[in-house]
């Protein structure tokens, strides 16, 4: 290394020149607390599960509490601290309440993952109705927004942490019957680069994950199941856990370097 190059702290820090940590405590979440919004299905039951296995606390956020409690109940059977909360994303008084009740029960909230989210397809543009319109916005953008503001804003505080967005890759590559969906996910994308900007001197970082098809329950709503699989390089839909890997390098400590970016995890679609 250049001596006259300063790196700043970083989690490298104190360490010998050539010493590396293990693969294990690269990703080790130990002491961390997650808060994961669409913690109970999909991408995020499998997040959940995974940064329990990895060793941190999880908050397990979603509309519904009965699915929240069922992954909590795994989780706790490995050791770890779980909360279940019921939250709407898109009412910002939810928002609010699932703040509060988090940091009532932790204190702090090292990792915020926001992956909630929906995506309605509609026959045309001209088709999508107002309240339809507001309620895509509202999950998939004004809740994330709010909650990474407030998030950001609490970490700062306590000395950083690290914000995961989980975005799609219809922001980049829109498809006509979820235009609405594909215009809130890319403002996402605009907000997580504005925000991790805003907070990177005091230690929070925000990143983006954009997944490609999933194996999800969406899934199920395909017409053509066979194109969407197609679509991809790799011929096939991703499996939920394949997300995992990626979210654990945004929140580990050892990835401080990256912030502001969008990686794409979608099978090398066409």
């Amino acid at each position: 290394m250049n001596p006259d190059i300063n790196t700043g702290a970083n989690a490298f820090s104190g360490l010998p020149e050539d010493a590396l940590p293990s693969p294990a405590e690269l990703f080790d979440m130990t002491g961390k607390v997650v808060l994961i919004t669409g913690g109970s299905r999909g991408m995020g039951r499998a997040m959940s599960l995974a940064f329990a296995k990895a060793g941190a606390d999880v908050i397990v956020a979603s509309r519904k509490i009965e699915p929240c409690e069922e992954v909590a109940e795994l989780i706790r059977a490995m050791g770890r601290r779980a909360l279940p909360v019921a939250c709407h994303v898109g009412k910002w008084v939810d928002i609010d309440r699932l703040i509060e009740t988090a940091f009532a029960e932790f204190g702090k909230v090292d990792v915020l993952i926001n992956n909630a989210g929906m995506s309605p397809a509609s026959p045309s543009s001209a088709q999508v109705g107002e309240a339809l319109f507001d309620k895509v916005v509202d999950v998939n953008f004004k809740g994330p927004f709010r909650l990474t503001a407030l998030i950001a804003a609490r970490m700062a505080q306590a000395g950083g942490g690290s914000i995961i967005n989980i975005s799609s890759l219809s922001a980049i590559r829109p498809q006509p019957a979820v235009s609405p969906y594909a215009g809130a996910k890319a403002a996402l994308n605009a907000a997580s680069v504005g925000i991790a900007m805003e907070y990177a001197a005091r230690g929070v970082r925000v990143n983006v994950i954009a997944p490609g098809a999933f194996a999800t329950d969406i899934s199920r709503g395909w017409s053509d199941p066979e194109a969407v699989r197609m679509r991809a390089a790799l011929e096939r839909v991703g499996d939920p856990r394949e997300i995992v890997t990626a979210a654990l390098y945004y929140a580990s400590d050892y990835s401080g370097f990256t912030t502001g970016a969008n990686l794409r995890v979608d099978g090398g679609r066409l």
